[in-house]
């Protein structure tokens, strides 16, 4: 692609632009960044390490249990965005609508180590994870309150962490957030149009074409989305249609946290350790059984900044091409 070109996303029908004059080679977006190098495999000040449990509010749970040394932990945030007091019940302001800041905010220590990140740790560690995922996902979706629950990792000071320790983080909110149910109307065009979900045609497309396939395991397939918002974004699909992940197999799972490992690790390689958020997009509560919907991992690197166009028109530029981006990520 020599000149700009203009894609829409097949769900939302938000348009990306595609300004290739622009671009940087993905090589040259690596950053290996200095705080992250040399660092300890535990520290004094880090409230997640061993020992350091005086700091914690609480722990919630713990995998493996008691008396088995522990691996993964969750514990309530200590600057939480929502809290479990109140209600969602909306109220007016004058013309406006405010309700209580309802909800639970967790953190997911995800190693005792303070420098090992998902990339570099065994299958078996990275399943835990997905497996403490799963376990307070659902037991956060029983709660009468919950609209939507949102599992998501921020990695590096441009992707919103202060804290280097291999952690993630669980928000529920008494509403559904707007993005979400953006994506879910999407879906349910797309199903009144065709009868067909719009995630299983984007996964058999891309499995079928494979110009944008990045990585493939017997549940998952990890792909460069057509209309990518940002460079090397990476969406992991489960091949099997599934609104909720609260409905994920054991097989599943531990195939997951095979495809998170390696995906993970490869942007690690590839890109030198960039900083990234990724999210769990799930479906809302009482959505669980639609036939439209479908669950995915969505991993976003910070290699680029919005500016006053994003910002003012909601249309992203992005300078790197997907078919390329999926390119440098499946060669090693």
């Amino acid at each position: 692609m020599n000149s700009s070109e203009i894609r829409q996303n097949k769900i939302t029908k938000q348009w990306v632009i595609y300004a290739p004059g622009r671009k940087t080679r993905p090589k040259d977006l690596m950053s290996f960044p200095a705080s992250r190098q040399n660092i300890p495999e535990r520290q004094d000040s880090c409230p997640f390490c061993p020992g350091n449990e005086g700091m914690l509010p609480e722990i919630l749970m713990e995998s493996p249990e008691a008396p088995d040394p522990w691996q993964v932990r969750i514990v309530p945030n200590k600057y939480p965005a929502v809290t479990p007091i109140g209600s969602r019940e909306r109220k007016k302001e004058g013309i406006y609508v405010k309700m209580a800041g309802y909800g639970h905010h967790d953190v997911v220590i995800e190693h005792p180590q303070h420098n090992r990140q998902i990339g570099e740790m065994s299958d078996k560690e990275v399943n835990r994870i997905v497996e403490a995922y799963h376990r307070r996902y659902r037991d956060l979706m029983r709660k009468d309150a919950t609209m939507s629950v949102l599992i998501f990792r921020n990695h590096g000071s441009r992707a919103g962490t202060s804290l280097i320790h291999p952690h993630s983080q669980i928000i529920t909110t008494g509403m559904v957030p707007q993005d979400i149910r953006r994506q879910e109307e999407g879906a349910q065009r797309y199903y009144d149009d065709w009868g067909r979900c719009v995630f299983c045609d984007i996964l058999e497309h891309e499995s079928h074409e494979k110009v944008r396939l990045v990585y493939e395991n017997n549940s998952f397939a990890a792909f460069v989305p057509f209309s990518a918002d940002v460079p090397c974004e990476i969406w992991i699909m489960p091949r099997a249609h599934n609104a909720d992940f609260a409905d994920i197999s054991d097989e599943e799972k531990e195939n997951l946290a095979a495809g998170m490992k390696e995906i993970l690790a490869r942007l690690h390689r590839r890109l030198g350790d960039p900083d990234y958020n990724f999210i769990f997009m799930t479906t809302a509560r009482y959505r669980s059984g639609e036939p439209q919907l479908h669950w995915y991992l969505r991993i976003r690197p910070r290699l680029t900044t919005a500016a006053g166009f994003e910002i003012g028109s909601g249309i992203s530029i992005n300078t790197s091409i997907p078919e390329e981006d999926a390119a440098f990520l499946r060669d090693e």
